[in-house]
C-alpha cells in the first residue's frame, strides 16, 4: 500500500508533467471545491429561512383555522374547544370571529381582515407579547378597541388614540348585498407582524366582532397551534373530520404556505445544479489523468516489465485522481462551513459597507439573512462530491493499466 501512494504522490507531483495537464488539474480541484462551498451556504440559508419560519411567522398566524359553515356560528363552542385542547399536538387554541371590510380615516380607506378573539383565551396566545401592558388593559377594558398591523397604520396615516370607522359588507336574506355596517373603533396600539401581515392585518373582542357579523353563537370557529407545524395538513384533515359540528378546514400552508413552498423547491433547485457542478468539476479529472496516462506510457510500461499487476497500476492511478477530490472537498467543506456559521455577521458588514439592505422588512417576514448549518448536510455534500471524484477516476485508471509494455518500449 505504500509503494501506491508513494507512485500516486510521484505521478502527481512530477516537475515534468505539461502545463496544460497542471492547469486541468487545478481548475478540478477548484470546481469541487467551490461547487461544496455554494452548495453548503445556500443550503444552510435555505435552513435558515425555514427556521425563521417556524420561529417568526408560524409564532403569530394559526397554524388551522376551523370555521363554522353556518352564518350563526358553532353551537356549544366551549365543549368543542375543550375536547380540541385535549388532543395531544394541539399547544393552543382560541375561538374567533372574521370579517373582512374597508378601513376609513378621512378620506382615505383600505381594506383590512379584522378578527375577532376574546381575551380569555388570547391572553394565552402571541398577541399579548406584541404589544405593551397599557395596550393590552385598555383592549381588555374597551369594547370598541382595535390593533392594527404596523402597514395599515402607515397606509392610513393613524396613530395610537386615533378614531377610525370600518364598513363591514352585509347581506340581504335574498343573499343582495345592503348598506355596510359602519363599527367606530380606537386604535390602541400597532403591530409589527412582519412582511405582508402588517398590511392587512386588525384585532378586536370577539364579542364586537359577533355583533357586527351577526353570530348569535358566540364563536364562528376555532384556530389552532400545533406542536409541529409542518404536520399541519394532516393533522387538520384529522382533526376536522372529528369534530361534530360542521366546518370548512384550512391550514397555514393553504393561506400562507407559499414561503414555505418557495424555500423546499429553491432548496431543491439549488441542490440538483450545483451537484451538477460539481460532477462537472468532477468530470475534468478524467480529462487530466487520460493526459496524465498518455505522459506516463512509459512509466506505467516500465512498472508492468517490473511485475506490477494491473490492480496495482488502476490504484494508483485512481489514488492521484482522488488526491484532487479530496483537496477540493476539504477547502470547499471546511470554507463553506465557516462562512455558513458566521453569514449573518458578515452580511451585516457587507450591508453597512455597501449601504445596501439585502432583505426589506416591508416586503419579507425578517430584515436580516439567515442561516442554519445543518452537519448531515456537510457531510452528504463531502460525501457525493468524494464518490463523484472517485468514479471519474475508473475509466483513465483502467486505460493505464491495458497500456501494452512490449508495445510502448518497443517503440
Amino acid at each position: 500500500m505504500h509503494l501506491i501512494w508513494l507512485l500516486a504522490w510521484r505521478f502527481r507531483s512530477d516537475k515534468r508533467q505539461s502545463g496544460f495537464i497542471s492547469f486541468i488539474s487545478a481548475s478540478s480541484t477548484f470546481g469541487i471545491g467551490l461547487g461544496c462551498f455554494v452548495l453548503i451556504v445556500l443550503l444552510s440559508v435555505m435552513n435558515g429561512f425555514e427556521r425563521e419560519l417556524k420561529d417568526k411567522l408560524l409564532s403569530i398566524i394559526p397554524h388551522a383555522e376551523f370555521k363554522s359553515v353556518y352564518p350563526q356560528g358553532i353551537e356549544n363552542w366551549q365543549d368543542e374547544l375543550s375536547l380540541l385542547q385535549q388532543h395531544p399536538e394541539v399547544i393552543f387554541v382560541e375561538p374567533f370571529v372574521k370579517a373582512t371590510g374597508m378601513l376609513q380615516k378621512a378620506n382615505k380607506m383600505k381594506a383590512v381582515e379584522i378578527t375577532g378573539l376574546d381575551p380569555r383565551w388570547a391572553e394565552q396566545g402571541i398577541l399579548p407579547s406584541l404589544v405593551s401592558k397599557t395596550a393590552w388593559a385598555d383592549f381588555l377594558a374597551i369594547e370598541s378597541g382595535i390593533f392594527l398591523g404596523s402597514g395599515v397604520m402607515q397606509k392610513l396615516e393613524l396613530e395610537v388614540g386615533d378614531k377610525v370607522q370600518i364598513l363591514l359588507p352585509q347581506m340581504s336574506n335574498d343573499l343582495s348585498l345592503t348598506a355596510p355596517k359602519i363599527v367606530r373603533l380606537t386604535v390602541l396600539a400597532s403591530l409589527n407582524l412582519g412582511g405582508e401581515l402588517s398590511n392587512h392585518l386588525g384585532f378586536i373582542k370577539m364579542s364586537l366582532a359577533a355583533k357586527t357579523q351577526n353570530v348569535s353563537q358566540g364563536a364562528q370557529g376555532f384556530r389552532l397551534r400545533y406542536r409541529d407545524p409542518f404536520q399541519a395538513p394532516q393533522l387538520t384533515r384529522d382533526i376536522g373530520f372529528k369534530l361534530k359540528p360542521e366546518v370548512y378546514m384550512s391550514n397555514w400552508t393553504i393561506s400562507d404556505g407559499n414561503l414555505y413552498q418557495d424555500i423546499q423547491l429553491v432548496r431543491a433547485v439549488v441542490y440538483i445544479a450545483l451537484t451538477l457542478v460539481i460532477a462537472v468539476a468532477c468530470f475534468n479529472i478524467v480529462s487530466t489523468l487520460v493526459m496524465a496516462v498518455n505522459e506516463k506510457q512509459s512509466e506505467i510500461a516500465m512498472l508492468k516489465s517490473m511485475g506490477a499487476k494491473n490492480g496495482l497500476i488502476i490504484l494508483v492511478f485512481m489514488l492521484q485522481g482522488t488526491f484532487n477530490g479530496l483537496i477540493g472537498t476539504l477547502f470547499g467543506v471546511v470554507s463553506g462551513a465557516f462562512i455558513a456559521m458566521n453569514l449573518a455577521s458578515i452580511a451585516n458588514v457587507i450591508e453597512s459597507l455597501l449601504g445596501v439592505k439585502f432583505l426589506s422588512g416591508d416586503i419579507y417576514f425578517i430584515d436580516f439573512l439567515p442561516s442554519e448549518l445543518h452537519w448531515n448536510e456537510v457531510y452528504m455534500t463531502a460525501g457525493i462530491a468524494l464518490v463523484l471524484s472517485i468514479l471519474a477516476t475508473l475509466y483513465p485508471a483502467i486505460k493505464a493499466a491495458r497500456i501494452n509494455p512490449a508495445q510502448v518500449l518497443g517503440h
